[in-house]
């Protein structure tokens, strides 16, 4: 076990701008190559080990003094989005979903469409039937694939108008993050599932590089593809034995979670996660007196759970930043985020259960 004293400070302002650009990068599952290039160009600047999967996530490697058995933590790049389904015949977008989200958590958003020769347009995600003034019922509408557009940033009123533009079926939509910091240490964008991971584990990344050598190998894994349900489930090096999935913790009525812990996950939609495994991060958080909760994700599945079903022979767990609102307007504290962070590192440095 690490000594407490050799534990490092929590880089709240390296985590916060770390999390600024990522959140700033659009990675909807499927465009996931901007964001993946600037992970990469990170790491390759910290000097890190890395390789890319077929699928186009990034693993990087950290020895340790036991190399025949490694860790794995994991946090996915992808978020939310859309695709175009349709030009309608006034020029508008209609969308098809990419994640599991309810269009209300969209509407009225701001959005850019990302053409497949690499052009971009902007745009306003709204119902058809937005005008009060013009549809007296518009509150009753559903909002559903049929009823939500896009109101495109151009003068285009016609199908072949907006196809000359260069816009057509399968182009990308990403959504803007709205990201924003309050003084007193609110984090409030899109897209913190999972990015606030990400940022946590590219910082932890530069912090072990300045502390004690590891005890057991430690690989990092950027998955793209979460948010579709296949993520860091394929590539997992042969040495691996045990696998953290690093995510947002999910609140509501009935959940534990909250913004100022970490969330220690005991069951997800996919089943309970390893007893001994969960168990040792409950007890590295009470020795160490960070926060925490214990809670039970009812509708949630993680890369770690994909790996399970997927068949690997690998002990594995779930903890993140509690997250208010998922797939919507998100909001977590830098509280959540330093308990988070704190816990991982002590995990790194513990004893194989």
């Amino acid at each position: 076990m690490v000594n407490r004293a050799t534990i490092p400070q929590f880089p709240s302002a390296e985590v916060l701008a770390l999390l600024e650009t990522m959140v700033k990068i659009p990675s909807p599952s499927g465009f996931t190559e901007s964001i993946l290039s600037a992970i990469t160009e990170r790491l390759s600047e910290l000097k890190i080990e890395i390789r890319k999967t077929n699928k186009g996530a990034i693993i990087a490697h950290i020895p340790g003094e036991d190399r025949t058995q490694a860790r794995l933590l994991t946090a996915h790049v992808d978020t939310l989005g859309a695709m175009v389904k349709s030009i309608k015949a006034d020029g508008r977008l209609q969308l098809s979903k990419i994640g599991g989200f309810n269009w209300n958590a969209v509407e009225g958003e701001y959005c850019t469409i990302h053409t497949r020769k690499g052009d971009t347009f902007t745009g306003t995600i709204l119902l058809h039937e937005t005008s009060v003034h013009v549809y007296s019922k518009s509150g009753e509408i559903p909002r559903d694939d049929q009823h939500i557009e896009v109101r495109l940033d151009v003068e285009s009123h016609t199908k072949a108008e907006t196809q000359a533009l260069g816009i057509g079926t399968g182009d990308f939509v990403s959504f803007d993050p709205r990201f924003h910091y309050t003084p007193n240490g609110f984090i409030k964008s899109r897209h913190l599932d999972d990015k606030a991971s990400v940022a946590l584990l590219l910082a932890l990344i530069k912090q072990l590089q300045d502390t004690p050598q590891l005890p057991y190998s430690l690989y990092f894994y950027f998955s793209n593809n979460e948010e579709i349900g296949f993520g860091g489930n394929s590539a997992v090096p042969s040495e691996v034995v045990e696998y953290l999935a690093v995510d947002m913790g999910a609140m509501g009525d009935g959940q534990t979670t909250d913004e100022y812990s970490v969330s220690i996950c005991a069951k997800d939609s996919s089943g309970p996660y390893h007893y001994q495994l969960t168990n040792q991060l409950i007890q590295l958080a009470d020795d160490a007196e960070i926060p925490y909760q214990v809670d039970i994700y009812p509708f949630y599945g993680s890369d770690a759970s994909a790996a399970m079903r997927a068949g690997l022979d690998l002990r594995h767990a779930l903890i993140g930043p509690g997250i208010e609102s998922s797939h919507a307007l998100e909001r977590t504290h830098q509280k959540s985020l330093e308990a988070t962070y704190q816990l991982l590192y002590r995990y790194c440095y513990a004893p194989m259960i």
